[in-house]
């Protein structure tokens, strides 16, 4: 019976101290995000088909929906062909900003490429997204033709051709000669 009541006072014991301790909350829950501050126009923007080598740009609007200014540390793409520009003022409640991205149409290959927006304070950057297709010159010429956009490189231009007869040399036809040149 002792051994009972040793027992259920360690048990009664162990769970009030149980109950003293707060779980942990993990750090998602305490720290804001990024949506929390700012809000974007455009999460992806879809550049459609571009020409090879004709670099294309685009400007994301960022808005601050805080009551703080905002303050973005860095602006960085996920690979070398993509550049945002860097934003160095704090944007003020509810301001809007332009971030301008630039790709540089380079290859001729599909276009998926992320842009992250690192803000003061905040773990986790915004992303947001470019979208779209670089066709080689010639391609990119035959899609503009079809969607009637672009007119022919060169205008085809129809000539009348007229079929003449060889005259027959005779004794009768005079010699045509240059005339002497005088010094």
């Amino acid at each position: 019976m002792k051994k009972i009541l040793l027992l259920a006072t360690a048990f009664v014991f162990t769970l009030a101290v149980n109950a003293q301790i707060e779980p942990a909350k993990p750090a998602e829950v305490n720290q804001p995000k990024a949506d929390d501050l700012i809000k974007m126009n455009v999460e992806t923007h879809d550049f459609g088909k571009v020409k090879q080598g004709t670099p294309v740009s685009y400007y994301f609007e960022i808005t601050n929906i805080s009551k703080e200014p905002v303050v973005v540390e860095n602006t960085y793409a996920s690979c070398g062909c993509t550049t945002p520009d860097k934003i160095t003022e704090p944007i003020l409640p509810g301001q809007t900003v332009k971030l301008k991205v630039q790709y540089s149409a380079a290859a001729a290959a599909p276009i998926n490429k992320d842009v992250s927006i690192k803000l003061a304070g905040i773990d986790q950057p915004k992303v947001v997204h470019i979208v779209g297709e670089v066709l080689a010159a010639e391609a990119y010429e035959a899609y503009m033709k079809e969607k009637g956009e672009v007119p022919a490189t060169t205008p085809a231009v129809k000539t009348e051709t007229k079929t003449v007869k060889p005259v027959k040399s005779s004794s009768s036809t005079p010699s045509i000669s240059p005339a002497p040149v005088k010094n």
